[in-house]
């Protein structure tokens, strides 16, 4: 089952303010854009991890990217790089998603264990690189922690994950 991937981030606009003669305007723009082509190398990625996941008050859920979780047909997956982390907080949430890299086992996607994200409702938080990647080590390097904020009601995201499983 070949994997083709395509990610790109764009913001543009525009900021515009009264002058004494005349309106002045400056334009902005910065985008990113990864094409991922089927394979294990630099450049390429065979492995995606996509769901709708739901965290009751207070929850705490641990995404093992060796072993635990599954691609859209069941299969088990077990990643061994990963090139791009997108969460999207459901925008009827009332609480937070936190997304962090655990203090025990982390994917190093983040700088230093115990990092992490706080995600308002509605808000998207994406990590993506073209090269090689960042390694998942079975046992010792290989969760993402996702956490609800507060108690009183349940919080939902979809995740998306995309790597090698070489």
């Amino acid at each position: 089952m070949p994997l083709s991937t395509n990610i790109s981030f764009q913001a543009t606009g525009k900021q515009t303010a009264a002058l004494d003669l005349g309106t002045g305007s400056v334009p902005f723009s910065l985008s990113q854009e990864m094409a991922l082509t089927d394979g294990t190398t630099a450049g390429k990625a065979d492995r995606v991890f996509a769901d709708t996941r739901q965290l009751t008050a207070s929850a705490t859920e641990n995404l093992d990217l060796a072993g635990a979780l599954s691609d859209f047909y069941g299969a088990t997956l077990t990643f061994v790089t990963v090139k791009a982390i997108i969460v999207r907080a459901a925008a009827t949430n009332t609480n937070d998603v936190q997304v962090t890299r655990p203090a025990a086992n982390g994917v190093p996607f983040l700088m230093a264990a115990s990092d992490g994200i706080a995600l308002k409702p509605g808000a998207v938080f994406a990590w993506f690189m073209s090269g090689v990647g960042v390694t998942v080590t079975p046992g010792t390097g290989d969760l993402i922690t996702v956490t609800n904020s507060a108690g009183g009601t349940s919080v939902s995201y979809d995740v998306l994950i995309i790597g090698t499983s070489a």
